[in-house]
């Protein structure tokens, strides 16, 4: 055995040839395998290993059952592992026991055992099959393969019980825990149950066996009922011999605890003390300690004297170590001693009440709760409890509320805190109580509240801070905080208005942070009532308090509603402290006004001039107003105001009207300068003086827009006053483009040489200039557009006053694509003049290429093809310096080609200069064919010419006449390519030869074979041969001249040196049908295969076996051998056919082309001839029979007896059944060891099929035992010596349905042999059925002896009152005497009577009464004793000394 592959989880060996038993032993697996696979000497031989896996050793042992267990000795401490096996062998049975392993420390060894295992003689065969423990019950179920019973007892191996309990063999047994025995199935598929009947094993033991010790033992062991007489005479023995000792162990062993009783121990109680020896009390309480646990009264027994003697820590160890029965008495007897200890008893013994009060007396309150199981007085017990440590009622408290429905009234708990004026304790109860915040404990809330603000008000404080609590009574709370002086809760709490002013005007007695934070729970209306009331109380105080709520929750009350409340109190201080902390984030124009009028009451002028500067919400006319009507010592916030709004001729007119010029200064000079152009055009609209005004703007300088300045004062016609400024500002070297636009203006209508200034000048803005000079003079508008480039503007007015020339030569002149655009648009009106200027005088005037280039592309970007053509003409072909340009003369053909195709031949003809491809391939691709052969033949391109003339033109024609012309070899093959694709093979090959251009023989080859041009094909193959060997062409000429069918050409050829692929053109040539053609070629290569295949079509036979026999492969011999069976070659096909049926694959399709031609004899020669191969697999054997079995069925039966071994037989049976072979099935069937179907194709096929000797053979073997029934009727119906048949069935045959079977069909005395044979068996039907036919055929003799071997009273009654009907007296009396155990006295004793008998019975009943006399007497002297034994006297007063028991 490999210990690798031993393990619980895999190893499953039960089978007919091994039996595994495997077993959890403790901590141990232990595995026996048994091979039952050798059958020798007409029995079966068990080979077992026992296997160690901690010592991984194996051992061999011969055996057949095994079984493993854990046994206690009496004398050991700890059990042995025991090893159960039996065995049979040609000396006899055995059991074996011993112990596996090493013994456990302080164990003595096992000893071992063997015992005899008895066989009956005539079961020769049988053996042990199966071994079960039964630990319950101490005993080894042993079965053997008749189904035989064996029980043995487990330490000694005393076999107790032997019966047959199944006629068939019990393959598989298993423990069965309900019954405490075994299960098992037999192979007829019914499941058995055995077990120890408790109440009976003890007394058969006794009385049965006659072996009282044993029952004692069993009784003992295993705690039975049945030797309680014996118990109780045993104790009553050695107690009155004074063996107390031994008495108390008899009573401690006895099943059932029938002598643990108060009579037992007070019958040790009676004894006195011996001086000097352990009292016989003392020895029974010790041995009932050292076994287990005592009972109920053993307990209270024990524990008195302990208690009296005050040996306390003997019980506590005793229930530690659970010797003791836990009893409400014991924790009485207990508690008066030791609480904490009664407390234990009680938990054990399941008292509640009195492990309540325990607890309650030792203190325990928390544990009540926890273990109450009935509804105590709680209140109660917290009283108690309160009264001893209000601590411990805290927590009981606790405890008695934490679950969701509380064990008592919470009101009742408060109540019993309050009269012990507990307050801190009920605060910290009502807080863990009312944790959850129910709706319904609102009271309970308001109560906790209410205690704690009259006695501790910093509690109520933190618990109302803490927010725990939301169902009490707020207003109530409210007035007991303020009373408290906790105003910030009263506040929080208060839910009325007149509450809350009440509170809150104290706020030198709150936090202001909280206030004010408090103010955004209020409504609008209350939050403005209290600030009404704060500064009414005291505003000095509460202002800056009203300012900070104001501020923060202006949003919510209104801007407007706060600003009324603190100016119905004259408070502009206040107003501007609380609009000025909003106002930097408030965009409300009354906010900023507001805030700028209560700055102004107060003084605050530098807040008003910053909030003026950097305020941009407020209303800037109603601040204008505002200040005006102020009148404010310092003007400049007034000033400001109307700078940043535009108010500056407001402000002009107000200060020069008050005279306060001097601000006007300030003003222009350092507030703002940029000013200046409107300070200046208000002066101007108020009349006054010039010298005023240009000292002013002398004075500002450049600190202002110049722009703004001119625009001004030349909307009032005052330009010339700045004159003076204007060329002083200029001498300054000023480059201000205002300035100078301003100077350009004064010239020009002046008329002081402005066209000169204009070209001049390089800083004045164009556009500005020529804007005022358009209505002016249109000329001066072109000169200042054109020095500032100004396109659009320039072109518009030239095209309003007809200004083309100027216009055509700027133009040209700009070089701008995108401007050319512009003027070149189809929507401009004037472009045809434009385009006319530009031909006839810009461009004639140029001398630059790249004005010409930019003109041109213009033209061709605005898609004017004909204007080009016009512009390029006039460019190239008059003459000019641009003549020769080759761009030019591209572009003018290419334009012609998009515009005007009929001047395009015009222009090649007449121009040399130009790109002559190019021009010509887009030339193609305009369809100008004829132009674009023109230009290839002006500058001598042949090849692109004909190219055209092939392509473009489609005239082959021409292209040869030009390909004649020109004979160039480029020409040839682009004509030749042409051909060829026009399928012109012939010609093509001709221009191919010419060109001598082997190249394309890829495509000739492919075109001369799809139109079959095959004598060409060989010219220009032996051309391109000449060029070069190349390996294609090679073969393509072979395969040519095999399609000429020149095969003398072809053989030298092949003969001489080539590269070509023979093997490829001579499956051609085989593909074709040129078969001679493929003889040649594949006899040059050796391709044997194919070139039997080749000789096959052309009907050379044997020359194709010849070379398929060289060729050697199956597919060749197939082929070969179907063209020879086509052609009736038979000897040649089964030559061939020998080489393909040896492979297996092939055997079918060889079968199907014979038999589908109806060569069915020729086949079956051929597989025979094939028997003798070495090769011969078993599809031939199969097949051969199956050929047999249709067309020669009588040489099926030979060929199966000497190949059966070799056929398939399901696939030959069915072939027998289609041919209605029947012996050669049952042959088969036999072989197949398919028994039940070989019995049945007999008896239904007798006639062709049967044979005795076999039949009986088969019928003992078949599965289905209703054949074997059926094989009786069988025999009744055509053979009657059924004997033979049921002597051989005896061991299968249900005896009682068989009886019954012949019973039916009245053929009793047919079957007596069989009856008489099975008789043994002892079955009633049997016994029944052959008492009938012995009494028929009056041998009573034996009637009598079967009816006393059949052990049944019934039918030994049934068989006297039938010799009593026939008037057989003497039978009756001898029947009296043989079957004397079986008949009842009564029964015998009414029917003597009634039959007058009396004096034939008297012997009978003389030996009845003498039986019945004798039992009396023994049964009168055992009561005698039991009377003698019984002696009482009185108990004394017993001490203990348990010292030893510590």
């Amino acid at each position: 055995i490999n210990p690798a592959n031993i393990g619980f989880s895999t190893l499953t060996m039960e089978s007919d040839k091994f039996i595994c038993v495997r077993e959890k032993v403790g901590e141990q697996a232990q595995v026996v395998i048994i091979d039952m696979d050798d059958p020798m000497q007409n029995r079966v031989v068990g080979a077992m290993q026992l296997y160690s896996v901690d010592r991984k050793v194996s051992q061999p042992i011969e055996g057949h059952a095994a079984a493993f267990t854990e046994f206690k000795i009496e004398e050991n401490a700890k059990p042995s592992t025991l090893f159960y096996f039996a065995v049979r062998n040609p000396t006899g049975g055995k059991l074996h026991i011993v112990e596996v392993g090493q013994p456990a420390a302080g164990n003595q060894p096992f000893v071992k055992k063997a015992e005899d295992v008895f066989f009956p003689p005539e079961a020769q065969t049988d053996f042990p099959v199966a071994m079960q423990i039964g630990a319950k019950h101490g005993v080894t179920y042993l079965i053997t393969k008749c189904g035989s019973l064996h029980l043995y007892v487990l330490e000694s191996g005393v076999c107790i019980y032997m019966n047959r309990v199944s006629a068939d063999t019990i393959f598989i047994t298993a423990p069965y825990k309900p019954t405490s025995g075994i299960i098992g199935v037999n192979k007829t598929g019914q499941v058995l149950s055995v077990c120890v009947e408790e109440d009976n094993i003890v007394n058969y033991a006794a009385n049965v066996l006659q072996n009282p010790e044993l029952g004692l033992r069993l009784a003992i062991r295993s705690n039975l009922p049945g030797a309680e007489e014996l118990f109780v005479r045993k104790f009553g023995t050695l107690f009155a011999q004074g063996s107390y000792a031994e008495a108390a162990k008899v009573a401690v062993s006895a099943p059932k605890g029938i002598l643990r009783t108060r009579e037992t121990v007070q019958k040790f109680q009676s004894v006195p003390t011996q001086s000097g020896q352990a009292s016989p009390l003392l020895q029974y309480f010790g041995i009932l300690l050292d076994q287990g646990q005592l009972n109920k009264l053993e307990s209270l027994e024990l524990c008195r004297p302990v208690f009296q003697q005050g040996r306390k820590q003997l019980l506590e160890k005793w229930l530690k170590e659970d010797k003791l029965e836990c009893s409400e008495e014991l924790g009485d007897l207990v508690r008066t001693t030791d609480p904490m200890l009664a407390l234990s008893v009680y938990l054990q013994a399941n008292v509640p009440s009195k492990v309540i009060q325990c607890f309650a007396e030792t203190g325990q309150f928390q544990k009540i709760v926890l273990y109450a199981g009935y509804t105590p007085d709680w209140i109660f017990l917290l009283r108690s409890v309160m009264r001893i440590s209000p601590e411990q009622g805290l927590q009981f408290s606790q405890m008695l509320v934490q679950d969701e429905e509380p064990l008592a009234n919470i009101k009742q708990i408060v109540d019993i805190f309050m009269e012990n004026n507990l307050i801190q304790q009920c605060t910290s109860f009502l807080l863990d109580a009312l944790k959850n915040n129910r709706p319904a404990e609102g009271l309970l809330q308001t109560w906790l509240l209410e205690m704690n603000l009259v006695h501790a008000p910093q509690v109520a404080d933190a618990i109302l801070g803490n927010q725990m609590f939301t169902h009490y009574d707020r207003a109530h709370i409210a007035q007991l905080c303020e009373k408290a002086g906790l105003l910030q809760q009263a506040l929080e709490h208060y839910t009325d208005l007149s509450g809350i002013k009440r509170a809150v005007v104290h706020t030198h007695l709150l936090n202001h942070e909280w206030l004010v934070n408090f103010f955004g729970s209020l409504s609008v209306e209350d939050s403005v009532e209290c600030l009404r009331a704060m500064l009414s109380a005291n505003i000095r105080q509460n202002l800056q308090l009203c300012v900070q709520v104001a501020s923060k929750y202006h949003e919510q009350l209104g801007m407007q509603a706060l600003v009324e409340l603190f100016e119905s109190f004259k408070s502009y201080e206040g107003l501007f402290y609380f609009l000025g902390s909003i106002v930097n984030f408030s965009q409300d124009p009354d906010v900023h006004l507001k805030y700028i009028q209560a700055a102004c009451r107060t003084g605050q002028i530098k807040e008003v001039e910053r909030i003026c500067q950097e305020s941009s919400c407020y209303n800037p006319e109603h601040v204008k107003n505002f200040l005006k009507e102020a009148k404010l010592t310092d003007q400049l916030p007034l000033i400001i105001v109307c700078d940043r709004f535009g108010f500056v001729h407001d402000r002009v007119l107000y200060l020069y009207r008050n005279n306060l010029q001097r601000y006007i200064e300030i003003y222009v000079q350092k507030v703002n300068p940029s000013q200046t152009p409107a300070v200046v055009a208000g002066l101007l609209d108020v009349d006054c003086s010039e010298e005023v005004i240009k000292h002013l703007i002398m004075a500002v300088r450049g600190q202002f827009s110049t722009d703004e300045l001119v625009a001004e004062v030349e909307k009032r016609n005052r330009l010339k006053l700045l004159l003076p400024w204007l060329e002083s500002w200029i001498q300054e070297d000023c480059e201000e483009p205002a300035t100078h636009n301003a100077l350009a203006k004064i010239y020009i209508d002046s008329t002081n040489s402005p066209k000169c200034f204009l070209r001049e000048n390089a800083y004045y803005d164009s556009s500005m200039v020529g804007r005022y000079c358009e209505k002016r003079d249109p000329h001066l508008a072109c000169v200042a557009y054109e020095r500032g480039q100004c396109d659009l503007e320039l072109i518009k007015v030239c095209n309003e006053n007809s200004l083309f020339k100027s216009e055509a030569r700027y133009l040209v002149r700009r070089k701008d694509p995108e401007l050319w655009a512009h003027v070149l648009e189809e929507t401009n009106p004037s472009r045809r003049q434009l385009i006319d200027q530009v031909v006839q005088t810009a461009l004639s005037e140029t001398r630059y290429p790249e004005e010409v280039s930019v003109t041109v592309k213009a033209f061709m970007t605005a898609d004017l093809p004909h204007e080009l053509i016009e512009l390029l003409e006039k460019i190239v072909l008059d003459n000019s310096v641009f003549s020769e340009h080759r761009n030019l003369q591209n572009l003018l053909i290419l334009t012609a080609i998009e515009a005007d195709r009929t001047r395009v031949m015009e222009y090649i003809s007449r121009l040399d200069n130009y790109d002559a491809l190019d021009i010509a391939s887009i030339a193609i691709s305009s369809a100008l064919y004829e132009e674009a052969f023109a230009v290839f033949c002006k500058f001598d391109v042949n090849a692109s010419a004909v190219q055209v003339l092939i392509e473009h033109i489609g005239n082959l024609d021409r292209a040869y006449e030009f390909a004649e012309r020109c004979n160039e070899p480029a020409v040839w093959s682009q004509l030749a390519r042409a051909q060829l694709q026009k399928d012109l093979v012939k010609e093509a090959i001709n221009s191919y030869i010419r060109r001598d251009d082997p190249s394309s023989y890829l495509e000739v080859v492919q075109a001369a074979s799809r139109n079959n041009n095959w004598e060409d094909l060989v010219k220009f193959l032996q051309m391109a041969r000449k060029k070069g060997r190349e390996s294609h062409v090679e073969t393509e000429l072979i395969f040519a001249l095999a399609k000429t069918s020149c095969l003398s050409e072809l053989e030298d050829y092949i003969n001489a040196p080539n590269n070509a692929h023979i093997q490829q053109v001579g499956d051609r040539c085989y593909e074709e049908g040129m078969y001679e053609a493929a003889e040649l070629l594949y006899s040059s290569v050796s391709n044997f295969a194919r070139l039997a295949s080749t000789l096959v079509h052309l009907g050379e036979y044997q020359a194709a076996v010849d070379n398929s026999r060289k060729a050697n492969s199956t597919r060749t011999w197939k082929e070969v051998c179907f063209a020879c069976v086509d052609g009736q070659e038979f000897p040649l096909a089964q030559l061939c056919g020998l080489h393909i049926v040896i492979h297996a694959d092939e055997l079918e399709e060889l079968m199907c082309y014979y038999q589908d031609r109806g060569y069915f004899e020729e086949l079956i020669l051929l597989l025979e001839a094939a028997l003798g191969l070495e090769q011969a697999h078993m599809g031939m054997f199969t097949e051969l029979a199956i050929l047999y079995s249709k067309f020669k069925p009588q040489k099926m039966l030979e060929h199966l007896e000497l190949f059966w071994s070799r056929v398939n037989i399901p696939k030959v049976l069915k072939a027998a059944e289609q041919a209605h072979l029947w012996a050669e099935l049952v042959f088969l069937y036999d072989k197949y060891e398919e028994y039940d179907n070989a019995a049945l194709t007999m008896m239904s096929h007798p006639t062709e099929a049967w044979k005795g000797g076999q039949f009986k053979d088969i019928i003992t073997k078949v599965a289905n035992v209703e054949l074997c029934y059926r094989a009786l009727q069988f025999y009744l119906d055509y053979k009657p010596l059924l004997n033979d048949l049921l002597l051989v069935l005896s061991s299968r045959l249900d005896h009682t349905r068989t009886v019954s079977f012949f019973s039916k069909a009245g053929q009793l005395p047919l079957v007596k042999p069989y009856l008489q044979s099975v008789q043994s068996h002892n079955n009633k039907s049997v016994n029944e059925a052959l008492n009938h036919l012995l009494t028929e055929e009056e041998d009573y003799q034996d009637a009598m002896q079967h009816a006393t071997e059949s052990q049944d009273a019934e039918l030994a009654q049934k068989l006297l009152q039938w010799f009593l009907e026939e008037g057989k007296r003497e039978c009756f009396t001898a029947s009296l005497f043989t079957c004397y155990d079986l008949l009842r006295p009564d029964v015998v004793l009414e029917l003597a009577w009634r039959h007058n008998l009396m004096n034939l019975a008297m012997p009978y009943f003389i030996q009845v009464m003498r039986e019945y006399l004798s039992k009396v007497d023994k049964l009168d002297a055992l009561e005698s004793l039991c009377k003698q034994e019984e002696h009482v006297t009185e108990p004394a007063p017993l001490m203990f000394d348990f010292d030893r028991h510590e």
